[in-house]
């Protein structure tokens, strides 16, 4: 049996009830095989990059898991489904969309799956949630970079 793998997952909505679909997320990754929710970051509302619609609810979660990546990043798509994801076009509104940040240390550059996430760099609603739960993952400076954003604390 594998030893478990730290990764980071980026949770998000803009669609329907987004609040509540993040927290059922969170519950819904933590019951997937072989993995548990370590901690997760407050909620965030933020408006739409590069989208339109309305502002979304963002979260971070730290996770174990001892699924390998690909795995995690199908059963991470089958919650989104269920939670009646659609991809009409690049960067549609969505009920929920789970993105796998970081995977342990890997380093994985595929059609089905880029880790580390190439634009989390980018985006203060993935790196405020990431720096609160993992302030060392999150480069000096970089969280300056994205200040203004518009990221608003929920709870």
């Amino acid at each position: 049996m594998r030893d478990p793998v730290t990764a980071y997952v980026a949770l998000g909505a803009n669609l329907g009830k987004p609040a509540q679909a993040v927290c059922d997320a969170l519950v819904q990754i933590g019951e997937l095989p072989e993995t548990k929710v370590v901690r997760h970051s407050s909620l965030y509302r933020s408006a739409p990059v590069d989208s339109s619609g309305p502002d979304y609810v963002n979260a971070v979660a730290e996770i174990a898991t001892r699924l390998d990546a690909v795995e995690l990043l199908r059963q991470l798509q089958l919650i989104e489904t269920a939670a009646g994801r659609e991809r009409p076009y690049r960067n549609a509104p969505r009920t929920l969309d789970l993105d796998l940040l970081l995977y342990g240390g890997a380093r994985i550059d595929s059609a089905r799956l880029q880790v580390p996430h190439p634009r989390m760099g980018e985006r203060a609603f993935v790196l405020v949630p990431l720096a609160e739960i993992a302030p060392g993952l999150v480069p000096p400076g970089q969280l300056d970079a994205v200040s203004g954003q518009g990221l608003t604390l929920l709870k």
